[in-house]
């Protein structure tokens, strides 16, 4: 008996590597897909990106009051805030405007009856080195959330953009200012560029292949297909969108695809 005890302690580190080593897809889009199909996407993906306020370009938020049927599908969450353009920033007081945006996300998220120390990420849409008025609102949004139950993560761009004499991506200027022991700041990239991404298939890939060291998830395929992504010829369809696979193609399964190394990559379940 204690022979048996000693080698199942032996075998326990090595199991624990390879449950740590795994990887998992997952989907994002602005529109809810349905009640109806998401037994269908959970056959391919684990986690789903879910808004708390009106995704980009719409009037409503469409997932508003769907965390449950999401969660009894089967699904872990990256928990998403649309935050505000440069444009809605110049000439206003943006640290202002990021505690006010990072309050509302936190009361979003707690009408959602998500659990605290949940991570809900910042949509930072625009590219590139964060200008001045964007690295204020993006910085009192982390410090705002930071100081709340929840932990405070960023959407943001890894792709690689002229700076100066060298170059630069959103994700790494973000990670450069904001990112602490304290805040436990969590970035969820996004790379369509081939390479690294892979094209619009279902591949389990390194979050991190994605250009940023300890990315929380990276999405790897943008739909529909953006210019940076012309090259990339896998899975796309002839109308250059991305669609789930398995599923008829119609808007409800027009999707981006993620890869992340744990199954709830907001831990929202």
């Amino acid at each position: 008996m204690m022979r048996r005890f000693l080698t199942i302690l032996l075998f326990l580190p090595a199991l624990c590597l390879a449950q740590s080593s795994r990887r998992y897809l997952g989907f994002d889009k602005n529109d809810y897909p349905g009640d109806e199909l998401l037994p269908g996407l959970h056959k391919t993906f684990a986690y789903t990106g879910y808004w708390l306020n009106n995704p980009p370009g719409m009037s409503s938020n469409p997932w508003v009051g769907k965390r449950d049927r999401v969660r009894t599908a089967g699904f872990g969450f990256l928990i998403l805030f649309n935050g505000r353009l440069d444009a809605d920033l110049k000439g206003k007081d943006a640290a202002a405007l990021g505690k006010v945006d990072a309050q509302a996300a936190i009361a979003a998220a707690l009408r959602e009856n998500f659990p605290a120390a949940s991570i809900i990420f910042l949509d930072q849409e625009e590219g590139g080195r964060l200008l001045p008025e964007q690295a204020a609102y993006v910085g009192a949004w982390i410090d705002t959330v930071s100081d709340s139950d929840f932990h405070a993560g960023v959407y943001c761009s890894a792709i690689s953009v002229p700076d100066g004499t060298g170059k630069i991506s959103t994700a790494l200027d973000i990670a450069k200012r904001f990112a602490t022991s304290d805040n436990q700041l969590a970035l969820w990239i996004f790379n369509d560029q081939c390479p690294p991404a892979p094209g619009c298939i279902s591949k389990v890939a390194d979050p991190t292949s994605g250009g940023i060291k300890d990315a929380r998830a990276w999405q790897y395929a943008r739909s529909p297909r953006s210019e940076i992504a012309a090259s990339c010829k896998g899975g796309y369809a002839a109308d250059n969108n991305c669609y789930a696979p398995g599923l008829p193609h119609s808007s409800k399964t027009q999707i981006d695809m993620n890869t992340s190394n744990t199954r709830d990559p907001s831990a929202g379940r």
